[in-house]
């Protein structure tokens, strides 16, 4: 019996639809995250004591940074999405960009966007 090359139009639908479902997800969690940060800039502790207002701006500065950075991560998640699509769109979806072979479905559905077999991803490791 000869492996697949490829998934079939049917299975690449499939994860074209859970895709679809987690980009629309992660628009709405970066909306959400672009929303608190654009509010950040609005708080202020001006009739509050010097002390508590050095505080407060230190853990201010701290939670802007640090959802900053999960900002970020979200964006280079959707595009992760994005670029999965495209391999959709031209019937690449689920080949190991190192080993050729499929990348088996479950590991598809846990991790839409990978372009790595698990096989590929340690050896990468050693």
């Amino acid at each position: 019996m000869t492996e697949k090359k490829r998934y079939s139009d049917e299975e690449l639908l499939e994860f074209k639809e859970l895709i679809l479902e987690k980009l629309e997800l992660a628009k709405k969690d970066y909306d959400q995250m672009m929303k608190a940060l654009m509010n950040m800039e609005g708080n202020s502790a001006d009739d509050t004591s010097h002390t508590y207002k050095v505080m407060e701006d230190g853990y201010a500065t701290q939670s802007k940074e640090e959802l900053s950075l999960l900002a970020y991560r979200q964006q280079k998640f959707m595009k992760g999405l994005q670029a999965a699509l495209m391999r959709i769109d031209n019937k690449t979806y689920g080949i190991c960009r190192v080993t050729g072979k499929l990348i088996p479905k479950e590991r598809l559905r846990a991790v839409p966007h990978a372009t790595l077999s698990i096989e590929a991803k340690e050896n990468r490791k050693k």
